[in-house]
């Protein structure tokens, strides 16, 4: 995975969003091993401390558990990960609708726009 983190927002507050990303994509399967805080901290070049702070937010919001001797997995409890993906969902709507509304388009007008594009073609 390229992480791409950006410079102008805290790394920690990056690597959360990422991996929860990628544990409600499902490329962390519900009940499946994280790798080491150290891989992941190598994979993204990042101090294993700020990965491991990110980790412990995860931990904290639920979406990932300790297992004292097997190391880290992905929370089985798919009610809690449907809802953290319709969290971000949400978010991402928001971001777009507000991004449209800031070039003048309705909710309406954004909604249509966004239907002829996913069509192939952005023709007013």
């Amino acid at each position: 995975m390229v992480w791409n983190l950006d410079a102008d927002r805290p790394i920690y507050s990056q690597l959360v969003e990422k991996l929860q990303l990628q544990i409600i994509s499902g490329h962390y399967p519900p009940g499946g091993k994280l790798p080491s805080v150290r891989e992941l901290a190598a994979e993204a070049a990042v101090n294993p401390n700020t990965m491991q702070k990110a980790f412990a937010e995860l931990e904290r919001g639920g979406l990932i558990v300790t297992q004292s001797t097997n190391g880290r997995t992905v929370t089985e409890d798919t009610e809690l990960l449907r809802r953290s993906r319709l969290l971000l969902a949400q978010k991402h709507v928001d971001m777009f609708l507000d991004g449209m509304r800031g070039l003048g388009y309705t909710v309406d007008e954004a909604i249509a726009a966004l239907d002829r594009m996913k069509g192939g073609t952005a023709d007013e």
